[in-house]
């Protein structure tokens, strides 16, 4: 069973994490040539203040 970590800084909409899912499955599901409904993906929402970026917090780097 194919299972996908995405990381991403919190903010996304429902809808964009909706299109990262299906699009994210899509690709597991053809690259490995396994059914979809195999397929799991696992999206962490990073409050901003949690994610650093060349020493910096997204949040002071307003991200």
């Amino acid at each position: 069973m194919p299972f996908a970590q995405i990381y991403m800084i919190d903010g996304r909409t429902v809808e964009q994490k909706r299109a990262v899912i299906e699009k994210v499955t899509q690709a597991l599901a053809d690259a490995i040539g396994s059914p979809k409904e195999n397929v799991r993906v696992w999206i962490h929402d990073i409050p901003k203040e949690n994610w650093g970026i060349a020493g910096v917090s997204a949040m002071d780097l307003g991200r």
